[in-house]
């Protein structure tokens, strides 16, 4: 006596099931938020190194000894052009001709600089980061009298930190720079907040950075 087999009928396939609209929206916005946070700290990580570094030697700059270096130096000016200086006043460039007799004499650069012209003077101040000079031309004799000082290389570098004496083509590096560390600021608290589930101390440590300068300012800052 023979029976028949019955086949089980194929299982259906699984279907995978489809992700949640809000976790993928969590990834797209961790993924974005990363980019930002890495690119952002690449470009800003040297500068904030050594702003922060100079935060400190501004901090206590009088506990930090510096002998400045002053160099003097004089000289003639040529008569003719002494006789070519314009009769005017306030402020204006040296004329080119005098430019290139300074640069050459002094070893300066002075291209550029308004300089202040009175009756009897003109004076060309050349301040610079970490120093300062300046060349004083009597109108009379035709002296020349050059002063440079350098005050080392912690005040060149706190003087970067201020932006002191240090040309548009800086101040936009540091309007760059700033630009730079808000977002990397600001992607990391971004990234707080989509990881502070999986660790409670998160918010108690953003407060207290909040806290504790705010009461530094109110209780020993007047």
């Amino acid at each position: 006596m023979t029976t028949d087999s019955v086949t089980a009928p194929p299982a259906a396939p699984k279907t995978k099931a489809k992700p949640k609209k809000s976790g993928m929206a969590r990834q797209f916005w961790v993924r974005q938020i990363m980019n930002w946070h890495w690119i952002s700290a690449a470009i800003s990580l040297i500068g904030m190194i050594v702003f922060a570094i100079t935060g400190i030697t501004l901090n206590h700059a009088g506990d930090i000894a510096a002998a400045p270096v002053v160099r003097e130096q004089s000289a003639e000016l040529p008569a003719n052009l002494l006789r070519a200086l314009p009769e005017q006043e306030g402020r204006h460039a040296l004329p080119a001709s005098v430019v290139q007799w300074a640069d050459a004499e002094f070893s300066i650069n002075s291209a550029g600089r308004e300089a202040e012209w009175s009756a009897d003077e003109i004076y060309l101040a050349m301040a610079r980061p970490g120093g300062d000079a300046w060349i004083s031309i009597d109108r009379a004799t035709g002296e020349v009298m050059h002063e440079d000082t350098w005050r080392g290389w912690i005040a060149y570098f706190n003087d970067l930190h201020k932006g002191r004496n240090t040309g548009e083509a800086w101040a936009w590096f540091i309007d760059v720079f700033a630009i730079a560390s808000v977002i990397f600021c600001l992607s990391g608290l971004g990234l707080l907040w989509l990881k502070a589930v999986a660790r409670p101390s998160t918010w108690p440590l953003v407060g207290a950075g909040l806290i504790i300068p705010l009461v530094l300012v109110l209780l020993f800052i007047h």
